[in-house]
């Protein structure tokens, strides 16, 4: 293997791990909106006026996870190509 090979094999699994890397980052945010909404609702429960801020946070949390899910899969789509 050529020291040229070596080096763009090696970008393009840098380049990987850090879309895992960006996942997981989306992840863990939507995982922190739903954990605020829980504390909310748990602290909070009998305040009508905070559901509709656990229900933005929960929707918040949702649309976090779907872009992070669907950016992962289109960049991993994109580094398959040849």
């Amino acid at each position: 293997m050529s020291d040229t090979q070596l080096r763009d094999d090696m970008a393009l699994e840098r380049t990987r791990l850090a879309n895992e890397r960006t996942a997981l980052a989306y992840i863990r945010t939507a995982l922190a909106l739903f954990a605020a909404a829980a504390a909310l609702l748990h602290f909070y429960p009998d305040s009508a006026a905070l559901h509709l801020g656990v229900a933005a946070l929960l929707i918040g949390g949702v649309v976090v996870s779907g872009f992070g899910l669907y950016r992962y899969v289109t960049v991993s789509r994109r580094l398959r190509q040849p």
